[in-house]
């Protein structure tokens, strides 16, 4: 199962745009959003993904019951993390990597996604543990997602 991974668009439509686009030539099944998607606004370009979406709001998401409005019939958008099992591998998404440490210790999941830092993570311990970094690409200039192939585990960032 191919998943497409993002996090931190901050409404830059061109670059949420520019990862639809990838995801739906890409043929994922389903894109993953570690939060801060912030306007409601965004739902115009995530409404034009080919697959399920599902994600988790950031400390930056605005007026979220408009967000939930306005995303429900493109997907889920949970409060503080959303637990998943895809492709046979247990996985969690949230924003905050506050206790990714004890998540790995616990041995729950296969796959930890996170965002926040608008720095890209990729590292294996008990668990793959992964943050896209920015598709937004205001704080580093560098517009990333990621995909993960879940038979391998193998994920990879792409540059959009």
């Amino acid at each position: 199962m191919l998943l497409g991974i993002m996090s931190d668009s901050h409404d830059n439509m061109n670059a949420i745009r520019k990862a639809v686009d990838f995801f739906n030539g890409k043929n994922v099944e389903i894109v993953l959003h570690a939060g801060d998607i912030v306007s409601p606004f965004t739902a115009q370009e995530f409404s034009k993904l080919k697959m399920k979406f599902a994600g988790v709001f950031g400390n930056n998401d605005g007026d979220k019951p408009y967000l939930l409005e306005r995303f429900k019939n493109i997907g889920e958008i949970k409060q503080d993390f959303f637990e998943l099992n895809l492709g046979g591998k247990k996985i969690v998404v949230m924003h905050q990597p506050k206790f990714i440490d004890q998540l790995k210790i616990c041995k729950n999941y296969d796959v930890v996604i996170y965002g926040h830092t608008h720095k890209i993570d990729i590292r294996k311990d008990s668990a793959l543990v992964i943050n896209p970094g920015e598709c937004g690409g205001w704080l580093t200039g560098r517009s990333t997602i990621a995909i993960l192939d879940t038979k391998t585990l193998t994920p990879e960032i792409i540059d959009l």
